[in-house]
């Protein structure tokens, strides 16, 4: 028999857990229908969650479809239970997404979609409410085509209509359509497997409109996956039941599992343990079974060491979570309560909840609890009061900011009292926005035998590492392992760990760190009188927005603000719009932060000081320990890296005369922007400046053909826009046209390049446009880069010239000098956009030189 894990996931408010009772019920699981409103739903079996009439657990029931077993998943809808439902991702076989009729796509289905799409799980969609007013079907579908994506296919329209729109999305199908042959179930099955169709239905769960038909189409194109013989699963949930028992809720993957086997993991070094129980829940009843086949749902007591994203078996590999809590809290306790106890209750939330962080700060003696917001904090506090019989309370809470680096840098780690050793040498390298940390390895085993380099890499995943702005997790940072050195008799695993941390907070304290804080991606719905008043709203909160969209009688903005900003605005929206509008956020990732300097002085973080996370490194002389500053770390460190960040001194050369005027920043302020870099970070070797002077001069003098000495691998990166609006001629042709302005200053980069021999890369801004992949393009023979949504022409730059320089010389024109004092710590050379309009002029004189040589010949 087949089995099917099917996981049901919806913007709040769009009918979810109404569609899951309405499945039921035709599916004859259900003898009577119930309502959410009535607070008899099947899967809100939680006294919180009648009350307030929304999901907060997930919950499954099992039902039968023809030949298939399914095993139903209700989600929570509400942004802060996101980790509910992100966890209970990790094993369905495929999803349902609902989508309200009447509101749209909102910003977090386009979350919830991110999601789908990132775990690769086949999606149906079933566009709920349609009985209401304002419903528009052909509307909704171009809106889901727009913003989900073009496989969204109405599977409700007749045949033939089905048959070409299905024919669309497959070369083959689209050949066998035109020779008048059909396309079977099992083809439009196996293009929902690959994401290539996503079959959408219209009706109302409410009034059981299409959810027969929904149902027919689960049946026909879900398909049930393949497993291994070898045993495997994936937990996704710990829970208790009302007599505290422990529940390890898991899919099996492969195999089968059977009551009394040992299972094992590699959590608290190394665990087994035997399975007592194996049930199998449906709402709030369960039944169990001796066996669990593959593709089963269950859940599981006797185990004590398993966490949510653990696998099991053949699965061993956890699988990490995407979202993370925004907001902290300092918990107040009760006169009279043990902090110590507490926080040992809340660890069995804490487990439940893998969006929970709780945070023990032992020099405070306080609990401080990272959630989503303020509606996650309401329901921890009622359930703390009903499982612990505490009631506790909060202060207001604040923003969970992170740190990152800006430059490359090289941290030294060296922790040697007496009978210990151990010398780390790291690379800290910035990395992707939300690539968290990333490790790796470059050490030689002749350098560092394997075992203490994987203790080291250890070391480094096992703990959040605080920043030194204001002590603030790091992230999006690569660490690789350089060098190191172990002592044969006194080397022991803890002079590592002490040698790692502070090699890592020695390269932090060199870099150029960069305060991180989350930001909203909201949607904004309000009257047309209330937009101006968003607006301004939105621009004092430092956030950014698309151009408003009208959408019926209401006006939609959309756009990316920090959370701090905007955190309780949906009260002043209630208020000014008289209660018509309508906010919805989800996270939208973290950014530089808005008011960095405030939040750096507020919280007067002294990284130097924090005797539990030193810089320092200590060395060993006459058999007693003592301590190095950070920053002389290098000269007593005992072994070297072999690599290089410092730049050796430029020579002097006379600044060449220039036949062109209005350079966008003057020799005088290129020449200071360069003195206080190096007096930040040291001196500068701009790779090939020689060949720069010599490329202004022909190869030979009496030669009416000179060409330059710039070597045909040298690089040229254009900050397109940049350029643009700096030269005069371009900005008047851009405030009228500025496709014009785009392809007057490609025809110019073009000239540029036939004659410089050197390879041209232009680099446009398109981090607003929505939805975009960016794009590498031939134009003029030039590259062309359109960069994607949320990436701006700085960060690509930034990014390839750091990669490039290290085998080229690579040149960026922009006048950004910020922009030009990193391009200086990659290695590259800055070229202003003045620079760049004298180098342009004097080719377009070349050129006009070689037409007239040529013309007398």
């Amino acid at each position: 028999m087949k089995r099917l894990a099917i996981g049901i996931l919806a913007h709040v408010d769009a009918g979810k857990t109404t569609l899951s009772e309405a499945m039921l019920y035709r599916a004859g699981a259900l003898k009577k229908l119930g309502r959410v409103d009535h607070r008899d739903a099947f899967l809100d079996t939680g006294d919180l969650e009648r009350e307030r009439g929304i999901t907060i657990f997930s919950k499954q029931a099992v039902f039968q479809l023809q030949d298939t077993t399914v095993t139903l998943l209700d989600t929570p809808g509400h942004v802060d239970f996101s980790a509910e439902m992100e966890r209970t991702l990790q094993v369905l076989d495929c999803a349902v997404l609902v989508v309200s009729g009447t509101d749209g796509v909102q910003g977090h289905t386009q979350t919830l979609w991110r999601l789908l799409a990132q775990h690769g799980i086949p999606t149906f969609v079933f566009i709920n409410k349609m009985d209401l007013a304002g419903a528009d079907r052909a509307a909704l579908l171009g809106e889901l085509r727009a913003r989900l994506g073009d496989g969204c296919i109405d599977f409700g329209v007749d045949v033939d209509t089905l048959q070409e729109s299905l024919a669309l999305c497959d070369e083959a199908l689209l050949e066998r359509h035109l020779e008048g042959g059909t396309i079977e179930a099992s083809d439009i099955a196996a293009l929902v497997a690959e994401r290539r169709v996503f079959p959408c239905f219209f009706g109302s769960a409410l009034g059981l409109s299409g959810v027969d038909e929904f149902l027919e189409g689960l049946s026909r194109y879900a398909r049930s996956p393949s497993y291994g013989a070898a045993f495997a699963a994936r937990v996704f949930k710990i829970a208790r039941d009302p007599q505290g028992n422990r529940l390890t809720y898991l899919k099996v993957t492969g195999g089968t599992l059977s009551v009394k086997d040992q299972l094992s993991g590699e959590a608290d070094g190394g665990w087994q343990e035997k399975v007592n129980q194996i049930r199998i829940y449906s709402g709030a009843k369960f039944r169990t079974v001796e066996r669990a086949e593959a593709g089963t749902v269950c859940a599981v007591t006797g185990l004590t060491h398993t966490v949510p994203g653990v696998g099991l078996g053949a699965e061993s590999a956890s699988l990490p979570p995407v979202l993370t809590p925004v907001l902290t809290y300092r918990m107040r306790l009760p006169e009279g309560c043990d902090a110590h106890v507490m926080l040992q209750n809340l660890r069995q939330l804490e487990e439940e909840d893998p969006q929970l962080h709780i945070v023990w700060n032992e020099a405070l003696g306080e609990i401080h609890l990272q959630l989503m917001g303020e509606v996650q904090l309401e329901i921890l506090t009622r359930l703390i009061a009903e499982r612990f019989g505490i009631a506790v309370s909060f202060d207001e809470g604040n923003i969970v900011y992170k740190e990152t680096i800006a430059n490359t840098v090289i941290g030294i780690g060296h922790f040697e009292p007496l009978r210990h050793y151990a010398e780390v040498h790291l690379l800290l390298e910035p990395g992707e926005r939300g690539s968290g940390l990333c490790l790796d390895s470059a050490c030689s085993v002749d350098n560092l035998d394997l075992n203490w380099q994987r203790l080291v890499l250890t070391h480094l995943e096992e703990r959040e590492h605080p920043g030194v702005l204001i002590g603030a997790p790091i992230t999006d940072v690569k660490l690789t392992l350089l060098a190191g050195r172990a002592h044969v008799k006194h080397t022991e695993g803890g002079d590592f760990r002490q040698a790692t941390y502070r090699a890592v907070r020695q390269g932090l304290m060199q870099a150029e760190s960069m305060l991180l804080e989350p930001y909203y991606a909201f949607r904004l719905e309000l009257p047309a009188d209330a937009v101006g008043r968003a607006m301004t709203d939105i621009q004092r909160m430092n956030g950014t927005f698309d151009t408003p969209q009208p959408a019926s009688d209401l006006t939609v903005l959309t756009g990316f603000a920090p959370v701090s900003a905007m955190r309780n605005y949906w009260t002043e929206v209630a208020a000014y719009t008289k209660g018509l509008g309508r906010l919805s956020c989800t996270l939208g990732g973290y950014q530089p932060c808005h008011n960095a300097d405030e939040v750096i002085a507020a919280c007067g973080y002294d990284a130097a000081r924090d005797t539990e996370n030193p810089p320092d490194s200590v060395f060993c002389s006459h058999g007693a320990g003592y301590t190095v500053k950070w920053d002389e770390v290098k000269a007593h460190a005992h072994v070297d890296a072999g690599l290089r960040l410092e730049r050796e001194p430029e020579q002097d050369v006379p600044a060449p005369v220039r036949t062109s005027a209005a350079p966008a920043m003057g020799r005088e302020a290129e020449q200071e922007l360069q003195a206080l870099f190096e007096r930040t970070y040291g001196p500068v070797k701009n790779r090939g400046l020689e060949a720069f002077q010599q490329s202004r001069k022909p190869l030979v003098e009496a030669d009416p053909l000179p060409l330059t000495r710039i070597r045909r691998d040298d690089y040229l990166l254009v900050d397109g826009y940049n350029i643009i609006f700096a030269w005069d001629e371009l900005k008047t042709i851009a405030a009228t046209d500025l496709n014009a302005a785009r392809a007057a200053l490609l025809n110019l980069m073009s000239n540029f390049q036939s004659v410089r021999k050197c390879r041209v890369i232009v680099v446009f801004d398109a981090y607003k446009v929505k939805g975009g992949t960016g794009s590498v393009e031939k134009q003029f023979n030039l590259d062309v880069v359109y960069t994607k949504e949320a990436e701006t022409a700085d960060m690509y730059i930034e990014q390839t010239s750091y990669d490039l320089s290290r085998t080229h010389r690579v040149r960026v024109a922009t006048s950004d000098a910020l922009e030009q004092m990193i391009i200086l710590g990659h290695g590259a050379e800055r070229l202003s956009a003045g620079d760049l309009r004298w180098e342009v002029d004097q080719t377009n004189q070349h050129l006009d030189e070689v037409i007239r040589a040529l013309s007398k010949r």
